[in-house]
């Protein structure tokens, strides 16, 4: 069985790369401190640049991923791409046969195929999404 990698956006650490690559952008495009290595503006620039990408390819680097904030949730499972549901958007979830089906407000129903998963994985994120929707605050 597959393991998910759970992702709350709000973790500390990512949150200080995000800070640091602003940091690293503002110090290299705006040149506050004159060096007398003029490259060195470059390198700050490019720390910047390598920083964003290393927080956003988070999601590829795992075949299962979950990342979630309050407004949302991204689900990747088995896929290259994930899909992305608003909270506020979902009426009802129900887990059966291994399969998560979503009920959205517009009636539309979202099934992830949690075939190869873990058990507690699954009902991890079945209790992230139950906690942060709607149908959970009425």
């Amino acid at each position: 069985m597959k393991n998910i990698h759970f992702d709350n956006m709000r973790n500390k650490f990512w949150i200080a790369i995000l800070i640091l690559s602003i940091i690293c952008f503002m110090i290299g495009i705006f040149e506050p401190i004159a060096y007398s290595n003029k490259d060195l503006n470059t390198y700050f620039l490019k720390s910047g640049f390598l920083l964003q990408v290393l927080y956003y390819s988070k999601m590829f680097w795992y075949k299962n991923y979950v990342q979630w904030n309050k407004k949302g949730v991204n689900i990747k499972g088995n896929s290259f791409f994930g899909k992305s549901l608003t909270f506020n958007q979902i009426i009802k979830t129900e887990l059966n046969d291994k399969n998560l089906i979503i009920t959205k407000t517009n009636g539309t129903k979202v099934t992830l195929d949690l075939n190869e998963i873990a058990e507690p994985d699954t009902q991890k994120l079945n209790e992230i999404i139950v906690k942060k929707t709607i149908a959970n605050t009425i």
